[in-house]
């Protein structure tokens, strides 16, 4: 029988102190964590989640507990990378005028969703209609509200352009990059491609 020891840890029929099931499942959250983000990097957003659970030594079950859903592992594994890329928005926004800082930060999307496996699918649930919900899709949006507004008001972009355009041009032009050798110069150069044409007319 367990007896209950100092700190309130439980002590089991050996004895030894267990760790407060808080901790256990913190230190099982973060595990996780760490592993999706590998088996992400390695396979892409379909990465096993079996394997992840396998790897992170728990059960299907603990995962699931913690992350319910794929998109919502998917989306806790990328948090920071996602806030990263929200926070590039505003420093390039202080650094460059508005049109030039939309064009430097669908760049700098384009050519992440093609180099970090498992962001494409997030930003294509953040460009999907009805996802400004989920966490990465609102704080993506919001990044890319800020910089629209500016350039709108700076006059070097289309009064009709919204910041899910935005998103969903990023995504198509990381598409259309894929397919090239040079990723990294098609994405510049269909970056400016799309600039063109979401400048006013006139």
């Amino acid at each position: 029988m367990s007896q209950v020891g100092a700190g309130g840890r439980t002590a089991g029929r050996d004895g030894a102190a267990a760790l407060p099931k808080r901790a256990d499942a913190r230190r099982n959250h973060q595990r996780l964590l760490r592993v999706a983000a590998e088996l992400f990097a390695e396979h892409g957003e379909n990465a096993s989640l079996d394997e992840i659970a396998k790897r992170a030594g728990v059960g299907s079950g603990t995962l699931y507990r913690h992350f319910p859903t794929r998109q919502a592992l998917l989306e806790a594994a990328y948090l920071d990378r996602i806030e990263a890329l929200a926070a590039r928005a505003d420093e390039i926004g202080e650094l460059l005028p508005p049109g030039e800082a939309l064009a430097e930060w669908m760049r700098e999307l384009g050519l992440g969703t093609l180099q970090i496996r498992g962001l494409r699918a997030l930003l294509g649930a953040a460009a999907a209609q009805g996802a400004a919900a989920t966490v990465c899709g609102s704080t993506l949006r919001d990044a890319a509200g800020r910089l629209v507004e500016a350039a709108r008001r700076e006059g070097t972009l289309r009064a009709d352009v919204e910041p899910l355009d935005v998103l969903r041009l990023a995504l198509g032009l990381a598409g259309a990059s894929d397919l090239a050798d040079d990723q990294e110069q098609r994405v510049g150069r269909y970056v400016s491609l799309l600039m063109e044409g979401l400048r006013p007319r006139g």
